[in-house]
């Protein structure tokens, strides 16, 4: 099993970036899901509802890159620099309220919805577009780690089990139970899907796996991937 591709999200519920190689630390893949869209209350800015998020979605139509050591926010009306004025005033008109981005605080939970690192198979991705007809898009999951697979969902059976990818050390320890957000036009998926509805019917609306981070380093597309 080899890394097909690795995606990282500077700006929690933006499109994110394809990385060639990226640090690992104990946090999860440098970067990920550092800032994020906050409102006067402190929830983010997201595709959902739930105790720590407001469904927004017009946040989904900016994406977010690293550029020169800053992060870079690209949307409808051009582009800003993350943490800059400018860009809280575009997402304050665009959700229609006071918003600002910015970073975790020291002491706060993570941005992350649970666990740092996420990983999907292509097997498990060729089994929703053939058994459920759906758009398997991996940017529709959001996912850090695209693996080479031939098996659907082999990736389940890693829980509870170290790993090594690359110069990495994971330990799989739950499924990724999904929401609505894998059926809305996102990260350069320009069409909405119905996903959502036939992976609760087969699957318990689950696919792809959480990892904590063992054992930091460096990963790459290209790396091995294989049970520790």
């Amino acid at each position: 099993m080899r890394i097909v591709s690795l995606r990282r999200y500077p700006v929690k519920a933006m499109g994110g970036e394809a990385l060639a190689s990226v640090e690992v630390d104990a946090r999860g893949l440098m970067g990920d899901r550092a800032l994020a869209v906050l409102d006067a209350d402190g929830l983010f800015a997201a595709g959902k509802r739930g105790s720590r998020w407001r469904a927004m979605e017009e946040v989904m139509a900016y994406s977010a890159r690293t550029a020169d050591d800053a992060v870079v926010v690209a949307g409808p009306g051009g582009e800003w620099r993350a943490g800059s004025p400018e860009l809280d005033a575009e997402l304050s008109v665009a959700l229609g309220e006071p918003m600002r981005v910015r970073g975790e605080e020291p002491g706060e939970r993570t941005f992350f919805d649970s666990r740092p690192v996420s990983v999907v198979g292509t097997a498990t991705l060729a089994w929703c577009r053939d058994e459920l007809g759906v758009d398997a898009d991996p940017r529709r999951l959001r996912v850090n780690v695209v693996v080479e697979t031939e098996e659907p969902f082999v990736e389940e059976t890693w829980i509870g089990s170290e790993l090594t990818a690359g110069g990495v050390r994971l330990r799989a320890v739950k499924r990724n139970e999904r929401c609505r957000v894998i059926d809305l036009a996102q990260d350069g998926v320009a069409e909405s899907a119905r996903f959502l509805k036939p992976l609760g019917e087969r699957r318990d609306a689950c696919v792809a796996v959480y990892c904590e981070v063992v054992e930091p380093g460096e990963i790459r597309v290209g790396d091995a991937v294989a049970p520790a």
